[in-house]
C-alpha cells in the first residue's frame, strides 16, 4: 500500500467518570492534526494527558465523541489492516515461532498463500532470518520489537501507529532500536504517529513533534524538526530544542501536577 494522509478533526473522547456513574470525564477535547503521506511525527505530552486514547481512536478500536478521523479522503470506522499498531509490549503468540509470528496478520486475513514469499523479505528487512524458527523466549527484547514490527508492516499500512514501542528497552538498545525504525521508515516511508515520553527520542526519529496538555488533552505546539539526518544528540541545535520541548511539557504538566497535589491533599 502506497503512505496515506491521515487528518483528525476536532475529535473528542470522553469516559465514564471512576466516582459517577452517570458522569464522564474528558479524556481529548477536540483534536485537529494532519499529518502528510510519509510523515513522522511524535506526539509527547504530559502521563494521561489521552497519547494513547487517540492512538486507539485512530487505530478503529474505539470511537470518538465527536469529531472526524480520515485516512486520506477515507473516514477511519473501525480496525482494518491499512493501519498497524505496535504496542509497548511486542505481544507476541509465545507458541509460534519469529517466521509464524510475522505470518500471523496474513494467515488472520487469508493472504498468506499469496503473499508467502513476502514473509522472507520481512524478516530480512528487520535482520531476523537467521531467527525465523526461533520462540519469543529466544529473542532479546529488541528482537521482540523487531517481530512485532515486521508483523505490522507485512500488512503494507497506509499509517503505522507506536505506542511507546521501544518504553521498556534498555538505553542502548532503545538508541539501536530508533536507527532500526528510521531505516525502516526511510525505506518504506509510512506515514507514522509515534506515541513517546522520550523527548531525545522525539527530536532524533521525528519530522514534526507535537505536544499536548493535561487531561483532557487538547494540542499545545507543533514543532518542526529540520535537522539533517542522521541526527546528532550533542549538537548544539539538537540540545536547544531539547530544552525548548522540555520547558514546554513543564508548563503542559503543571496544571495536571497541581491537580494531583489537591486531589491527594482533599483525600487525606
Amino acid at each position: 500500500m502506497v503512505a496515506s494522509s491521515l487528518r483528525l478533526r476536532e475529535v473528542s473522547k470522553s469516559f465514564p467518570a471512576p466516582d459517577d456513574a452517570l458522569a464522564r470525564r474528558l479524556a481529548l477535547d477536540q483534536i485537529s492534526i494532519s499529518l502528510n503521506a510519509g510523515e513522522l511525527v511524535s506526539l509527547v505530552g504530559p502521563s494521561g494527558c489521552g497519547k494513547s486514547t487517540l492512538l486507539r481512536l485512530i487505530a478503529g478500536l474505539d470511537f470518538p465523541d465527536s469529531g472526524e478521523l480520515l485516512i486520506g479522503a477515507e473516514p477511519i470506522t473501525g480496525p482494518n489492516a491499512e493501519r498497524g499498531l505496535v504496542f509497548q509490549d511486542p505481544n507476541l503468540f509465545p507458541w509460534l515461532t519469529v517466521r509464524r509470528n510475522i505470518e500471523s496478520g496474513l494467515v488472520a486475513r487469508g493472504l498468506l498463500q499469496e503473499k508467502r514469499g513476502e514473509v522472507e523479505e520481512f524478516m530480512r528487512l528487520v535482520g531476523l532470518e537467521a531467527f525465523a524458527n526461533a520462540y519469543p523466549h529466544h529473542l532479546s527484547g529488541g528482537m521482540a520489537q523487531r517481530v512485532a514490527l515486521a508483523r505490522a508492516l507485512i500488512n503494507h499500512p497506509k499509517v503505522l501507529l507506536l505506542d511507546e514501542p521501544l518504553g521498556a528497552l534498555d538505553a542502548f538498545t532503545r538508541m539501536r532500536m530508533q536507527d532500526e525504525v528510521l531505516r525502516l521508515w526511510q525505506a518504506r516511508r509510512t506515514t507514522t504517529l509515534l506515541v513517546t515520553h522520550d523527548t531525545d527520542e522525539a527530536i532524533y526519529m521525528s519530522d514534526r513533534v507535537i505536544i499536548m496538555t493535561q487531561r483532557p488533552g487538547t494540542i499545545d505546539q507543533i514543532i518542526p524538526i529540520t535537522l539533517d539526518r542522521p541526527r546528532d544528540r550533542s549538537s548544539a541545535a539538537f540540545l536547544q530544542l531539547r530544552g525548548d520541548i522540555l520547558e514546554l511539557l513543564h508548563f503542559a504538566g503543571n496544571a495536571s501536577s497541581d491537580n494531583f497535589v489537591a486531589e491527594r491533599s482533599s483525600s487525606s
